[in-house]
C-alpha cells in the first residue's frame, strides 16, 4: 500500500472544512479525500466539494462513528471503480484547517507496514484532551483490557489499514469510536503505535455546550468499554 484516502466526518464546519481540505489534498501520499457531511445545517458540503472532497451527505445527524463508516464504505467503491491496491485510510477532523499538512508523519508507519493503526500523539497544549477524566477513564480501561498504554485514546486523527478497520468494526457508537476502536484492533493482534504530529484544532470549551459534549463522551466511552469488557478478548 502506497497512497492514503482521507476520511472527514463533519458537522457544521463550514468555516473550517475548505481549509482542511486544502491542507489534505495537498499532502502528496493523499489521493482521494471523502468528506461526510453529518446533518450540517450550513455550507459544510458545498465548502467541502469547492476545495476538491467527494461529499457523501446524512441528511441528519448520526453521529461520527457512522460518518466513519459512511467515508470508509465510500473509499472501497472509489477502490473498486478505479482498481489497484486499496487506500490506507487517513481519519481527519474536520477543525484542523492548515494543520492537517502535519499528517504526513502519522501514516508513515502504516504505509511502511510496521504499524496497522497509527494514532496522532498532539503536543498537549495544543490537545483538548490533556489529563481529563474521559481521557483518563479510557487509558486505564484500555490498558486494563488489553496491557497496553495509549496517551492519547480518543485522538481523532489515526491511520490505519483496511484489515484493521475491519477488525473494529461495526464501530462503537458515538463518542465512543476511538477508545472502542484501539480495544478491538489490540485484540486482535493488531499492532499500534502513537506518532507525535503538531496539530492544533478548536478544543472544547468550558460553557455549557463543552460540558454537555464532555458528559456525553463520557457516557459514550462508558458504554462501548464496558461492552468489550464483558464481550472479553
Amino acid at each position: 500500500m502506497s497512497a492514503l484516502a482521507a476520511v472527514v466526518p463533519a458537522k457544521d464546519e463550514a468555516e473550517r472544512i475548505g481549509a482542511t481540505v486544502a491542507a489534505l489534498r495537498a499532502l502528496p501520499e493523499v489521493e482521494l479525500v471523502v468528506v461526510v457531511d453529518d446533518g450540517s445545517s450550513d455550507d459544510t458540503a458545498a465548502v467541502a466539494a469547492d476545495a476538491g472532497a467527494l461529499v457523501v451527505r446524512h441528511p441528519t445527524n448520526l453521529g461520527k462513528a457512522a460518518a466513519m463508516t459512511t467515508g470508509a464504505a465510500r473509499v472501497a467503491e472509489e477502490e473498486t471503480r478505479r482498481g489497484g491496491p486499496p487506500w490506507v485510510l487517513l481519519f481527519a477532523d474536520a477543525d484542523l484547517e492548515g494543520s492537517a499538512a502535519h499528517l504526513g508523519p502519522l501514516a508513515e508507519p502504516v504505509l511502511a507496514g510496521v504499524a496497522d493503526l497509527a494514532v496522532a500523539n498532539i503536543p498537549r497544549a495544543a490537545s483538548s484532551q490533556g489529563g481529563g477524566r474521559v481521557v483518563r477513564l479510557a487509558r486505564g480501561q484500555i490498558e486494563t483490557m488489553t496491557g497496553r498504554r495509549v496517551e492519547q485514546p480518543l485522538n481523532g486523527m489515526r491511520a490505519m489499514t483496511r484489515e484493521a478497520f475491519g477488525w473494529a468494526s461495526p464501530l462503537a457508537a458515538g463518542w465512543g469510536v476511538e477508545a472502542a476502536m484501539l480495544v478491538d484492533v489490540l485484540r486482535a493482534g493488531g499492532r499500534v503505535v502513537e506518532v507525535p504530529v503538531p496539530l492544533t484544532h478548536r478544543a472544547t470549551g468550558t460553557d455549557l455546550a463543552g460540558q454537555v459534549h464532555r458528559a456525553r463522551q463520557m457516557r459514550d466511552v462508558s458504554r462501548a468499554l464496558l461492552e468489550r469488557r464483558f464481550r472479553g478478548g
